[in-house]
C-alpha cells in the first residue's frame, strides 16, 4: 500500500495553555503503522488561513462543527486575533498507509459534542453547545479528514513553509527591559528508538518553565555536524576523564601481574591514556547521536538517530532549561528532573540544552535553527510527497 503524508497542527491555544508534550506523547504512543517524520512551527498570516478556509468544503464533518471551525480558524489563528495572544502553531508531519485515517481513529479523534478522553480532542479540545448552537469550541489540534483535504492542506503549508514558518524569534512580545533569551534544546534519539510517549513528558517537563517553543524540525546529525557539535567535549574528557582512566587500567593490570599498583603508577597510566580515552569516549556520543551505536543499528534505518530539536524562548531561559533537565549524570540529577526521570547514563540522558548564550548561537548554527535561507527539511519532506516521491 502507498504511504500517505499527513499532518497534525497544535493550535495556538493548546500551545499557549502548554498542552504540547501531552499531545505528542498521546500522538507518538499511540499511533499505529505511522512514523514522525517532520516539524515545523509557524504563525500563518492571512493569506495562509484564507487558503485553509476554502479547504473546510472537502472535509467530512457535520454542517455545524464545519462552521464552528471556520469560524475558529478566521478568528483565533490570525496574527491580529481577538486575544491577543501570538498564534504560533506546531505542525507535525506524519507518514505511513492511510495515515489520514489511521491519526484520526486511534488517537485525535472526531469533532462532537460527544468528545471523551480517549482521543485528544477528548481530552485537550471541547466543543460546547448552548440552545443547540456551538458556544465554546476548542480543537486542540486540527488535521484533514478526507484525502482530498490532505493534499490541499499539505499543499497550503509547503507553499507557506518558508513565508510564515520557521525560527519565529521576533514573534512574542515582551515587557519592556526583559532579559530575553533563546536556548536550544535536543529530544535525543533513545527517547525514540520505539514507539513511546517519553519525548512529549520530556517537553512537558520543560513546559513548566513558562518559556515559549519558537522554533521545532526534526534532526538528524550527519557525522560532520555531530563532532562539530559536541567538539568542545574533546578537552574537557581529557581533562575529566584522565583519572577514570588511570583507576581502570590499574584495575586490568592488577590481576595481571603480582605486584601493588601505586597511586605514582596510576597517574602515568592516567597521562599515557587520557587523550585515546577521550577521544573514545567523544566517537560514542558522535556514534550515538547519529544512529551508529549498537541500539541505533536495531532500527530500520530511517529512524536512526532521530532527535527533535526546539528553540525555547524567554525570560531566564538557559538557566531555567537547564534547572528543569537537570545535571548530565542521572543518578546525581535531583529529583523530578528530566535526567533523572527519562536518563540512563551520561550520554543517554534524555535531552541536551545550551549551557550558555554562545553555547546557544553556536550550536543553533550548526542544527540549522539560527537563520533559514531558500528551503528546509519540512518543505522539502511534504514537496517530495506531493511530487509523488514517497512510495511503500
Amino acid at each position: 500500500m502507498k504511504k500517505q503524508l499527513t499532518y497534525v497542527l497544535i493550535t495556538p491555544y493548546s500551545l499557549l495553555k502548554s498542552r504540547t508534550g501531552g499531545i505528542i506523547g498521546r500522538i507518538l504512543a499511540l499511533s499505529r503503522n505511522v512514523r514522525f517524520v517532520g516539524a515545523r512551527m509557524y504563525a500563518p498570516s492571512d493569506a495562509m488561513i484564507d487558503r485553509y478556509i476554502a479547504t473546510l468544503k472537502t472535509e467530512e464533518m457535520f454542517p455545524g462543527i464545519r462552521e464552528a471551525l471556520r469560524t475558529y480558524a478566521d478568528v483565533n489563528m490570525r496574527r491580529d486575533n481577538p486575544f491577543g495572544i501570538s498564534n504560533r502553531c506546531l505542525v507535525l508531519l506524519f507518514e505511513g498507509p492511510d495515515a489520514v485515517k489511521s491519526l484520526r481513529e486511534d488517537v485525535v479523534g472526531a469533532l462532537s459534542v460527544d468528545m471523551r478522553g480517549d482521543s485528544i480532542r477528548g481530552t485537550y479540545g471541547d466543543v460546547v453547545l448552548s440552545r443547540d448552537k456551538v458556544a465554546f469550541f476548542e480543537p486542540a489540534v486540527l488535521m484533514p479528514t478526507t484525502d482530498e483535504a490532505n493534499a490541499q492542506q499539505l499543499k497550503i503549508l509547503s507553499e507557506f513553509a518558508m513565508a510564515d514558518g520557521g525560527i519565529l524569534t521576533e514573534l512574542i512580545r515582551y515587557p519592556q527591559g526583559a532579559q530575553v533569551e533563546t536556548t536550544l534544546v535536543i529530544i535525543k534519539p533513545d527517547n525514540f528508538a520505539r514507539r513511546s510517549s517519553r519525548p512529549g513528558n520530556i517537553i512537558d517537563v520543560f513546559s513548566r518553565t513558562g518559556l515559549y517553543i519558537v522554533a521545532a524540525k526534526m534532526l538528524r546529525l550527519t557525522r560532520g555536524q555531530a563532532e562539530e557539535f559536541y567538539g568542545p567535549l574533546r578537552k574537557i574528557f581529557v581533562r575529566k576523564l584522565a583519572g577514570q582512566a588511570g583507576a581502570r587500567a590499574a584495575k586490568a593490570l592488577a590481576g595481571e601481574f603480582g605486584f601493588a599498583i601505586t597511586e605514582e603508577m596510576k597517574e602515568k597510566f592516567a597521562d599515557a591514556l587520557k587523550e585515546a580515552n577521550a577521544e573514545f569516549e567523544f566517537g560514542k556520543i558522535v556514534n550515538y547521536m547519529t544512529g551508529q551505536d549498537e541500539s541505533g543499528a536495531e532500527l530500520p534505518a530511517e529512524e536512526r538517530g532521530k532527535c527533535v530539536a526546539l528553540l525555547y524562548q524567554g525570560e531566564n531561559a538557559i538557566e531555567k532549561i537547564r534547572h528543569r533537565l537537570g545535571g548530565t549524570n542521572p543518578k546525581e540529577a535531583a529529583e523530578g528532573t528530566i535526567r533523572s526521570i527519562y536518563g540512563y547514563d551520561l550520554m543517554r540522558n534524555g535531552a541536551h540544552a545550551s549551557d550558555s548564550a554562545a553555547s546557544a548561537e553556536r550550536e543553533r548554527k550548526i542544527v540549522g535553527l539560527w537563520r533559514e535561507e531558500g528551503s528546509c527539511e519540512f518543505w522539502e519532506t511534504i514537496e517530495r510527497y506531493l511530487g509523488g516521491k514517497v512510495s511503500g
